[in-house]
Order: structure tokens, then sequence, then C-alpha cells
């Protein structure tokens, strides 16, 4: 990793991306704080926080707990140390498992409109799988119009967000044992907004003060997420802006143009970000484009939609969560249009120091310092043409002396669907059950989301991505661990020859890379669904197939939701940084090990990614053990793992 001085300032192992690292310089070189400079600034960070022993549950507090035993060990209403951590947690998993589902209801509300032909610029683009869904949903749609048909599929999704049901309809997709499970645990999602609220409640002061039973339930509130929220989003996504299939696309902040007009969507929803794409070829607004001297309109992508953009579009992304400050000190920038979530409010504060635009969109997402565009799918192609005018008009005001693309992009291939990657398996998941049954693939790992800058940018993801592969284990991928792989050269179909001879082979053979780019955070549901999958053609629970689930760099409580939904599910899950639950030894000891019994998966923690590959392949090859399938011996040296019983 590069070490540089600037202005007295050391750039060292903040990142692993030579973009990045340029970017960083030149914001130090120009006095421009970003996100590193921040962090430094509140060292040392609360000790009781990072332990998860602070409480401020109410007005009694704010509490915490001594974790040496020397200060208070219960809080004023008397809640101890577990308690505290546990209802942290529940708090914590409910404010992620809600982001999933607001996102997924924004995604119902536009597809009910569209049904009605109460919108512009949207329609259904997957016909076949709305028609899926509807069977799956009990909609009939034999001779019938096809937006009735979604009108009512609508309907019948938004029972899942009240308190009507006694499970979600789209949980039945995970195997007969598994909700068997969910049964005998009482954990089964019933509603979304159900058990987001209950989980709130039962973390109320003098409500629900076993440890154990608020963790329970915060598994069950993930659950709602997963097979809830998150797969309404992607399922609906796919119905109408289409299903991904594999496509060709670029990464990197080399896919910025010095010539043209450069809008970096950025956040997590689709519904703007598609029609702003069809804006942008509009030949008026290209028109003003060259009459400003520019030769076109360029979209890219930034995180999650900038996912959602290429996995459908080909459109290509500009960089994960911790690119959004340095893609604007390119000076290229004209327009930063941003939706909700992972958006940090300091883009307003360097965009002030350069020409770019911060167009905000959503309403219950306003940024003090950016300019406010209401969006309205009632007249979205209207308030797409407006943002792209706006971007436009930006254009003259660029300084070129201040423009620095500092790198060439990188190639990557997107778009891997569940139904895509069986198509390219000859539409069963048999071939994939074969290849790990012969051991040419040991198992399959998901490696999923964000950026931290407590870890050098990207290197959680793309160190741990390498060992797995190299060990014949498929990864998929998704969000900002998506971007970081691709950046690193490990989405194409040659880079088929960094993995394995087992791997290697079988991607060869149908033309894939060894590490599948699934989407974005929301579409982490699609690993649900493949696992299920998987599980049913052997006629066994997840928890019993050689996976596993690995989130190196996450940061947001909606990672923290996924692993909750993941590990319920039956998938054991290492974390790259640690949580804040260590100031309870219980809850610790409940997450690394006990849940292994109760619901067949663990979180474990390890920031090393070459022991946190270590810890899964071990983990895979006891359940190929488990499944009479051959195995590969293993050092069996313990590895320190902060949270794994090792």
């Amino acid at each position: 990793m590069s070490v540089t001085t600037v202005n007295g300032h050391r750039s060292q192992g903040l990142t692993i991306n030579e973009d990045a690292q340029r970017m960083i310089d030149v914001a130090r070189t120009e006095g421009i704080d970003t996100v590193w400079d921040r962090l430094a600034a509140q060292e040392p960070q609360c000790g009781y926080c990072a332990l998860g022993l602070s409480c401020r549950n109410c007005a009694m507090g704010p509490c915490r707990i001594d974790p040496f035993g020397e200060g208070p060990q219960k809080g004023v209403c008397g809640a101890d140390a577990d308690v505290i951590v546990a209802r942290n947690l529940g708090r914590t998993i409910a404010a992620g498992s809600s982001a999933h589902a607001d996102h997924g209801r924004d995604i119902l509300e536009v597809f009910r409109a569209m049904a009605r032909g109460e919108t512009t610029g949207y329609r259904i683009a997957d016909e076949a799988k709305l028609i899926r869904l509807a069977t799956e949903l009990g909609v009939v749609s034999d001779g019938r119009d096809i937006r009735q048909v979604a009108e009512d599929v609508a309907d019948a999704l938004y029972e899942d967000y009240g308190s009507r049901k006694d499970a979600l309809a789209l949980a039945s997709r995970a195997p007969m044992p598994r909700r068997q499970l969910w049964d005998a645990l009482h954990i089964t999602p019933r509603g979304i907004d159900r058990e987001q609220v209950e989980m709130l409640h039962r973390t109320h002061m003098g409500v629900d003060n076993d440890y154990v039973n608020i963790l329970l339930h915060a598994l069950r509130t993930g659950l709602a997420d997963g097979w809830g929220g998150s797969m309404i989003a992607t399922e609906l996504s796919d119905i109408m802006f289409g299903t991904p299939t594999p496509v060709m696309s670029e990464v990197n902040l080399g896919v910025l143009k010095t010539d043209h007009v450069n809008i970096a969507m950025h956040g997590h929803n689709p519904l703007l970000s598609d029609v702003v794409l069809s804006a942008a070829t509009d030949p008026e607004l290209l028109d003003l484009a060259r009459s400003y001297g520019a030769k076109g309109i360029n979209v890219v992508g930034l995180c999650c939609t900038g996912n959602e953009m290429m996995m459908r579009r080909g459109v290509p992304i500009a960089g994960n969560h911790l690119m959004q400050e340095l893609i604007i000190v390119t000076g290229a920038l004209e327009a930063m249009v941003v939706d909700y979530q992972c958006i940090m409010p300091s883009v307003t504060d360097v965009a002030k120091c350069y020409h770019t635009q911060v167009i905000s969109t959503s309403d219950k997402a306003k940024f003090p310092g950016a300019t406010h565009v209401s969006f309205d799918p009632a007249h979205g192609v209207e308030t797409a043409r407006q943002i792209v005018r706006m971007a436009v008009e930006a254009y003259p005001n660029r300084n070129p002396d201040r423009v620095r693309i500092p790198v060439e992009p990188v190639r990557m291939m997107a778009g891997f669907s569940v139904e895509s990657i069986l198509a390219a398996l000859g539409g069963t998941p048999q071939p994939l059950m074969d290849a790990i049954a012969s051991g040419a693939i040991r198992g399959a790992v998901a490696v999923v989301g964000c950026n931290n800058p407590k870890i050098p940018q990207d290197y959680g993801h793309v160190e741990l991505t390498r060992r797995l592969i190299e060990n014949d284990i498929l990864v998929i991928v998704t969000g900002c661990a998506a971007v970081a792989n691709g950046k690193a050269g490990q989405m194409l179909p040659e880079s088929a020859a960094l993995a394995g001879p087992g791997l290697r082979a079988v991607c060869e053979s149908i033309g894939i890379p060894p590490v599948l780019h699934m989407g974005s955070c929301v579409d982490n549901s699609r690993i649900l669904v493949l696992a299920a999958a998987l599980a049913n053609s052997l006629g066994v629970d997840i928890d019993k197939l050689p996976l596993a689930g690995a989130a190196p760099e996450w940061y947001s409580e909606k990672a923290v939701a996924i692993g909750a939904y993941v590990v319920a599910s039956g998938i054991s899950t290492v974390l790259g940084v640690q949580p804040p639950i260590f100031g309870s030894p219980h809850v610790v000891d409940l997450l690394a090990n006990g849940l292994d019994g109760v619901v067949g998966a663990k979180f474990s923690v390890e920031p090393d990614p070459e022991k946190a590959a270590l810890l899964i392949r071990r983990h895979i090859e006891a359940k190929r053990k488990g499944l009479g399938l051959p195995c590969l011996e293993l050092d069996s040296t313990p590895v320190a793992s902060a949270v794994s019983g090792s």
C-alpha cells in the first residue's frame, strides 16, 4: 500500500485503490476534509459505545456499565450489561431492517401506481416474472390484463407490511425444515412493520429484560427484512426494470469523461436513476450539452444505485461508499443526484469547493446545501429531464485546470440474478450441486457489505475473495463488495485464471467469473433464494450446505440486519469489523456459539481476511463432511478469532 506525505499529512493504508489514493492526496493538498480525516478527528472513540455498554433509551440516563467491574454494573432502571447490549443490538437490527423495508415499500407504491396508469416513465419489463410471482401469491393471471394482475400482486404484497398474517408470503420460499424450525422458535416473520415495531417496543424501558428473548426477536426482525422488505424490493425492481442478465461494464473513477457532462447517481433506489438514464439520451438535452462545449452526457453510478443501473443497463460505476467525496474532488462531476441511504452529509461541503451540484430527490432525505428536487413518480420523466438539465447547465462552470481523472477504468461483468445463474446451468441448480459434490467447487461464500474507513478501503473484500477463489470456493458479491472486487479485476471471465483448478474449470466451461455480481444491498435476498433452491434440490435445510457469509468492511445498521437474516436462515457469517456487543460475554457467547445449536449457524469476527478465509474454509469442509462429500484436511491450528469460540 502506498505512503504519501502531503503538507505534513501522511496517507498510509487508507485504501488499496490508486484512484482513491490520488484523490485523497488532492483533497489534503487543497485542505478538503474527507471521511478519513473526520475519523482521525474522532479518536479516541467512546469505549462504552464500542462495547455496547451505553444506554440512552430513557431520560433516567444516559447510563453505562463499567466493563472492568469497578464502576456501575447496572443502569438506573436496573438493566445489566446483557440487557443493554441486547437492546442496542436489537434496535440496530430494527433500524437496518426498516431501511430495507421502506425501500421495498417505495418500490411497491410506484409499482401499484404504474399498474393503475398513474406514473410516467415506468412499465412492466418482465411479464414472465410477474406471472410467476402472481402464481406464487395466489393471484389469477390467465385471461386477465397484465396491469390488473400487477395491481392484485401489489395488494397481496402490501399485506406483508401489516399485522394480520401468521407468516410473510415470500418466506414460503425457504425450505420446509427451515420454516418448521422458525415456527418452533417462534421467530417466523409475520409482518415487516410488525416485527420492527415490536422490536422497538421490547427494547423500551420496562418491557423485555431477557437478553435471549430480545435477541431471538432480533433474528425475527432480520428475517422480516431478508424474506420481506428486501425480497419485495428485488422482485418488483426486476419486474419493472428487467431481471438482470450478465452484462459487461466498467468500474472506478476512470469512468468519468473529461469532455462530457458527468452525472453520478448515488444511493439505493432505482426508481429515479432509471428515468434519468432515459432523460440523458433526450436529443434536446444532448443539443444543450453540445452548445456548452460538451460531447455528450455521461451517467455513472455510485454505491447501490450504481449496482442497480449496472446490472440492468450496463452503466459504469465510479465507486463504492468511500468514493462519494472523492468523485467530487476529480473536478469533473457536474451533478451528484442522491436518493437515500449511505449518502454522507459531507458531500455538500465538498461540493462547495467545486462546481458540482448536489441534487437531493427524496422528501425523506434532505441535505442542507443541496438543491432539492422532489421526485414524484407521477411525473417521473419530467422530473428526470429537470435534473439532467441542471447538470448540463453546471458544465460551463467547470474549471478545466482542476479536472483530475486519475486512472483508466477496469472492465467487469455484472448481472447474475438467480434466473441468469440457473439459465447458465441449463435451467436447474443440479450442475452446480454436481460440481460441489465432486469437489471441483468446495462451496460458496457471499461476500457482502460496505466500506468502513477503519479498514483500508476494499482490502478486506479483495483479499478475502482472493483467498477463497484460489481454494476453489465460488464467491457471490453484492453492494460495495461487488464494486471492490470489480476494481480489483476479479469479476471477468478471464479472471477464472485466479481461481483454483476446479473452480477455474467450471468457470471456463460456461464463461463466467469466479466472483458473481448479484446486485445491490437489497439483492442479498437473491442469495437466500439461491440457497433455498440448492437446499431443496438436495432435500436438506440451508444450514447443511457448504455455504458461508462474510462482511469484511461493514459499517451500517442495514448490514447488521442482513447478518441477522443470513444467520437465522442457516448461513454462518464472518464479520471483519467488531460489533458493539463485547461488553456482554453472554451475548457474545450466544451469537458466536449458542446460535449454532438453535438455528444451525453463528457469527464470527475476524478482521484479518487471510484468517477469515481459513475459518470459512474449515466451516465449508465441515459442512461437506456432514453431507458425506469428499473433504480436505486443513491445518487445525486455532485461529484467534475475536468471536468464534476458537
